[in-house]
């Protein structure tokens, strides 16, 4: 580009070209008036488009936010039972949004609001439903979790176990292969139940020696079902 002057630019230019040209140009023009060659310049180029959003995950695909071994939503997803006595009804509410948001299909067996209610009724059904494969786990809260644990474990092919911090309910998983979870809503506050709930989730059975305990488990259950 040639600019015979300054004015005559402006005249020309002023309508068409934004601030940020204007400005490149006049560092061109000074620079060819101060005697430093200067390669001709690309017209300018239009803005680059936005980044376009990151398409939402397959309804089959798994989470990023979940580890290994846990499905995302769509209809694979995995079922949680869920249920509580009165003591647990507020936490269990909370928790029922925290297994959404990792992306399980949740399955609230009751208790509905905050009405006295005998926590052997919804401990019974949250382990049946896991029992019976109509849940991959169940977790059951109650004012200490250990009348809940103690009703669970009624049910044949069930190993609740309680988790009351992040080693419990790492150590029900890697060393007892728990598929139901007891919890103490007097016990433990909202966000170590939210961990625990995630960490006992996500944790995997450890195999190897603990495989072969767990086999005396279900020995010992199974001379009982006789």
């Amino acid at each position: 580009m040639v600019i015979t002057s300054y004015p005559e630019f402006i005249r020309s230019g002023m309508n068409t070209i934004d601030d940020a040209e204007i400005h490149q140009i006049v560092q061109r023009v000074l620079k060819q008036l101060s005697g430093v060659s200067q390669p001709a310049a690309a017209l300018p180029s239009a803005p680059a488009p936005s980044p376009s959003p990151a398409p939402n995950p397959s309804p089959s695909g798994t989470r990023p936010d979940l580890e290994k071994g846990v499905s995302g939503p769509g209809p694979g997803k995995k079922v949680v039972a869920i249920g509580s006595d009165h003591g647990g009804f507020e936490l269990k509410e909370i928790l029922k949004t925290s297994l959404n948001e990792l992306g399980f299909d949740v399955r609230d067996v009751g208790a509905y609001n905050k009405g006295a209610v005998d926590y052997p009724d919804f401990a019974h059904e949250v382990a049946r439903l896991v029992s019976a494969g109509k849940a991959w786990r169940g977790i059951m809260i109650d004012g200490a979790g250990i009348g809940s644990c103690i009703v669970a474990n009624k049910v044949p092919g069930i190993r609740a176990g309680m988790a009351y911090d992040y080693s419990s309910a790492v150590n029900s998983r890697e060393h007892n292969d728990t598929n139901v979870l007891t919890l103490g809503a007097g016990l433990i506050g909202v966000n170590l139940a939210k961990l625990i709930v995630k960490v006992w989730l996500t944790t995997d059975f450890g195999g190897g020696r603990h495989a072969g305990r767990v086999d005396k488990i279900t020995a010992v259950e199974k001379q009982y079902l006789k």
